[in-house]
């Protein structure tokens, strides 16, 4: 759960962009303009965990939504459904498997977590270590790692085509890497009405103040 969120929180706080992200020439400056135009952002993704020797320890992959400030939702379907909803004041997790919910309340569970990007009123260099890496592959890379020396991870990279963001490598601090890539990108469009709100189904166990 934990990797999850932290993964959650940070791609929360990032979206496909607008034009002016064709005009900016490093992944730098890519990031900012990212971080300081989203406003709701929907896309498929594949996650990969790896181990510090680099083998895979798990894959998974599903749908992510995000509407600013604060709300976010991922809904894993394979290799089993889960679901992490942010509704602005709690964030929710259900496993469908195990008919639990798990709740907290939204500002303790990001406290250690980058989503004050989501305000967009700070620019990444004012909380992390922004440094562009040079790469081959044609996209633009770029290394993020906290000033606060006690976060629970360690750095976070972001990779940028022409038109946007494609990937993100997060490594904690036990050296274990999680790569997502996104797909079928849909930016700044209209949600549903209830794309962020979560009602526990009737006869699972909800652990946690729910505020129901």
């Amino acid at each position: 759960m934990t990797s999850k969120l932290l993964i959650g929180s940070f791609i929360a706080a990032l979206m496909m962009l607008p034009m002016q992200l064709l005009a900016s020439d490093s992944a730098t400056e890519k990031l900012n303009i990212f971080v300081q135009t989203v406003v709701t952002f929907k896309a498929n993704f594949k996650q990969t965990v790896i181990d510090p020797a680099g083998n895979t320890m798990e894959e998974a992959q599903g749908t992510f939504a995000l509407e600013r400030p604060g709300k976010f939702r991922w809904d894993y379907d394979q290799p089993y459904p889960q679901h992490i909803v942010a509704d602005g004041d709690r964030i929710w997790f259900y496993d469908v498997d195990l008919e639990q919910v798990s709740v907290q309340p939204q500002n303790e569970a990001l406290a250690d977590t980058p989503a004050t990007l989501l305000s967009g009123e700070t620019l990444p260099e004012d909380k992390y270590l922004v440094t562009d890496i040079a790469s081959e592959d044609g996209m633009f890379w770029v290394e993020l790692s906290p000033k606060d020396v006690e976060s629970n991870f360690q750095t976070v990279t972001l990779a940028f085509d022409e038109h946007g963001l494609r990937q993100m490598i997060m490594k904690d601090s036990f050296e274990q890497r999680t790569r997502l890539v996104f797909s079928q990108p849909q930016e700044n469009i209209e949600l549903k009405d209830d794309e962020f709100v979560f009602i526990p189904p009737e006869g699972v166990d909800v652990v946690g103040e729910s505020g129901l």
